[in-house]
């Protein structure tokens, strides 16, 4: 007799503590207890921050040195960005990248390709790796004093042209075979909030360029 459909739990968007925005966690040992108290158990999750890999890293080691996590079958990076479209919200719309962990090299590989996504400001071009961050930090606010603070406030500032991650993006064999795209559907930081009729071709040129749309109303994912 046939079991039927059988369901796996994912979560392929959850932010770490220490995240440099969107931080939803006290501590490491509340976010590795959520996850391993959670029912349905969580089978895989993305390790999520934006621009960066630390947390993941911080994950991969918690998990090796000390077992958290080794119920969950796959662990792997979800790099979230902020393209330069803003929505009605004043917000602007987030992308992700859903990074495949099973070549042993990709973290050198991601590492390079973010490397190579550009921001200009402040009569200055900064790449999308920790250290121009911080440098576009400090830019951006000359008072900050601590490279931490200036990280945050750097990732807080950067935004990735839609046009040079989708070039850089078919530019790379690996990339493409290694990392999906999605992006948020919502109103508040995703492609609903792009109303313009001006930027109706943007939208649809974004959403056929990702492979996945984060959608949580029916409304959305008919559309």
């Amino acid at each position: 007799m046939s079991a039927g459909s059988i369901w796996h739990s994912w979560e392929p968007h959850i932010h770490t503590p220490g995240t440099l925005l969107n931080n939803q966690f006290s501590s490491w040992g509340e976010y590795f207890d959520a996850i391993e108290r959670s029912q349905p158990p969580i089978e895989a999750i993305a390790i999520t921050d934006y621009y960066i890999t630390d947390r993941y890293e911080h994950v991969l080691r918690a998990r090796s040195e000390q077992g958290r996590l080794k119920d969950v079958g796959l662990i792997f990076p979800n790099v979230e960005m902020r393209l330069d479209v803003p929505t009605d919200k004043d917000r602007w719309v987030n992308i992700h990248l859903l990074v495949s962990p099973e070549d042993d090299e990709h973290l050198t590989q991601l590492r390079r390709f973010l490397a190579r996504l550009r921001f200009r400001a402040h009569e200055d071009t900064y790449s999308c790796t920790s250290e121009e961050l911080v440098r576009l930090g400090r830019t951006a606010d000359p008072n900050i004093e601590d490279d931490d603070a200036a990280l945050r406030h750097g990732a807080s500032q950067f935004k990735v042209s839609f046009n040079d991650l989708r070039d850089e993006y078919d530019k790379s064999s690996w990339v493409q075979e290694n990392i999906l795209v999605a992006v948020a559907g919502g109103r508040s930081d995703g492609t609903s909030g792009v109303r313009s009729a001006a930027d109706a071709t943007l939208r649809q040129e974004v959403e056929r360029f990702a492979n996945i749309i984060f959608a949580s109303s029916s409304a959305q994912r008919e559309f």
